[in-house]
C-alpha cells in the first residue's frame, strides 16, 4: 500500500499581469486541480508556498482560495498542507490554523520553534510531512539562537532538525519554499535575496522520501528526481512561453520510495509571443483558434503605423505588450549618429503623412518638415 500526494505550488492568487486580472484564469486551472484530486484518489494535497501574490491579497483572491479549500477538504475529504512563500503574509495565512487543522486544512505561516509534522496514515502505512515555510536567515537566527548567515545555512539547520525529530525509520516528506542552486528561474519570480545569497544546495534534501518545493515557476528537479519543483499552475510571464504547466502526482510506498508522475494543466488562455509584420499577423489571427491568448507582439515593420494597438486588438483582444524591433533597424545596422536620427524622423513623418492623407509629401512640404526637424535639433543642443 502507498500514500498518494498531489504536489503543486505558486498559485499567486490575485495576480495581475500588465494590469489584467488573472483571477478567471486561476479559477479555471484550480478547477482542474480539484478534478485531479478526485479522479486520482489523492490522499493529501501540498501547496508549497506563494498561495497569494501579495501579503495582503484582494478579497476576490481570498474567496477563490476559500472555495477551492472547501471543495477539496470538505466535499472530497482530502487534507491540504499549505505553507507560506515569500509573497505571502505568514501571520495572515496562518489565521485560525490550529482550529482548521481539525478539519483537514494544515496552514504553516510563520516558522515554528520545533518541527511539527502532519502525519498521514493508511492501513499500517504512515507518512510524516514536515512543512517548512519561507523564512529569512534573520528569523532562523532569532528563533533558534544560532548563527546562520545565508539561506543555505538556515535550510541546512531546519532540515537537520526534521531528521532528528522524525527518526531514521518513518518515511518523511519535506515541504519548502526556496531557490535551489542551479535552478532555472524566469522573470515572474521575485528574488529571495541579492546575488547568490538566497540559493540552497540540493544536497540538503537528500535522504528524504520526497521534497515538495516551491518558488521556481518551471517544473524541474535538482540533484535527484525526488527533489522537485512542481512549478506554477499558470504562466505568469512571457519568459515562461515554452513551459508545460502541470501538477506532480507522488506515490510513496512503505519503504519510502517515491514514484512520480506529472499531470498536465490546460490554461483558459495561454501566454505566448508572436513576431512578424502587421498584415501577416492580422491575416493569421483571423484563422487562429487561440487568438484570445495573452500575447506579446514583436512587429518587424519598419515604418510608423497609426492606431497600432487598436488594430491588433481587433483580431487579438488580449495583446498585452508590443515591441517594435524593426522600427529603427529597417533591415540594416544603422549608426545612431545625429544625421541618421534626422533622416529617420523625416521618414517616420512621411509614413505618418501617407497613412493620414493617402498621398505623398511634395517637395515644398518635405523641405518644410526637414527644416522644422533641423531647427528642433539645434534648439536641443
Amino acid at each position: 500500500m502507498s500514500l498518494r500526494l498531489l504536489h503543486t505550488s505558486d498559485w499567486h492568487l490575485g495576480r495581475q499581469f500588465h494590469n489584467v486580472s488573472l483571477l478567471e484564469d486561476q479559477r479555471h486551472v484550480l478547477g482542474q486541480i480539484v478534478g485531479i484530486v478526485e479522479q486520482h484518489r489523492v490522499d493529501a494535497v501540498i501547496v508549497a508556498g506563494d498561495i497569494y501574490d501579495r501579503s495582503v491579497p484582494p478579497a476576490a483572491a481570498v474567496e477563490l482560495l476559500d472555495e477551492t479549500v472547501h471543495r477539496i477538504c470538505n466535499r472530497l475529504g482530502v487534507p491540504m498542507i499549505l505553507i507560506a512563500g515569500n509573497h505571502d503574509g505568514p501571520q495572515r495565512l496562518a489565521f485560525a490554523s490550529r482550529q482548521l487543522a481539525g478539519a483537514g486544512l494544515h496552514l504553516a505561516g510563520p516558522l515554528r520553534p520545533q518541527p511539527e509534522p502532519v502525519v498521514l496514515r493508511k492501513g499500517e502505512d504512515e507518512l510524516a510531512i514536515y512543512p517548512i515555510p519561507f523564512a529569512e536567515p534573520a528569523i532562523v537566527r532569532q528563533l533558534h539562537g544560532v548563527e546562520v548567515a545565508s539561506h543555505d545555512e538556515a535550510m541546512a539547520l531546519l532540515l537537520e532538525q526534521v531528521r532528528q525529530h522524525n527518526g531514521p525509520q518513518r518515511p518523511c516528506v519535506v515541504v519548502a519554499h526556496c531557490f535551489l542552486a542551479g535552478g532555472e528561474a524566469c522573470e515572474s519570480e521575485r528574488p529571495l535575496s541579492l546575488g547568490g545569497a538566497g540559493q540552497v544546495a540540493p544536497q540538503h534534501f537528500a535522504g528524504f522520501a520526497y521534497a515538495a518545493l516551491g518558488h521556481l515557476h518551471g517544473p524541474q528537479h535538482r540533484g535527484e528526481p525526488h527533489i522537485r519543483y512542481s512549478g506554477s499552475p499558470l504562466k505568469y510571464s512571457f519568459s515562461e512561453e515554452r513551459h508545460r504547466k502541470s501538477v506532480t502526482l507522488v506515490d510513496i510506498d512503505a519503504r519510502g520510495q517515491a514514484h512520480i508522475e506529472t499531470l498536465p494543466l490546460e490554461p483558459l488562455r495561454d501566454m505566448r509571443c508572436l513576431e512578424g509584420e502587421l498584415e501577416e499577423l492580422l491575416e493569421a489571427g483571423r484563422q487562429d483558434p487561440r487568438r484570445d491568448d495573452y500575447l506579446l507582439v514583436r512587429l518587424t515593420d519598419t515604418h510608423a503605423i497609426l492606431d497600432l494597438m487598436a488594430r491588433l486588438r481587433e483580431v487579438y483582444p488580449n495583446v498585452l505588450h508590443l515591441e517594435r524591433p524593426g522600427l529603427m533597424a529597417r533591415g540594416e545596422n544603422l549608426r545612431l549618429d545625429r544625421q541618421h536620427l534626422r533622416q529617420g524622423e523625416l521618414r517616420m513623418f512621411e509614413d505618418f503623412f501617407r497613412q493620414v492623407t493617402g498621398g505623398e509629401l511634395d517637395e515644398e512640404q518635405r523641405r518644410l518638415v526637414a527644416g522644422i526637424i533641423e531647427q528642433l535639433h539645434r534648439e536641443d543642443g
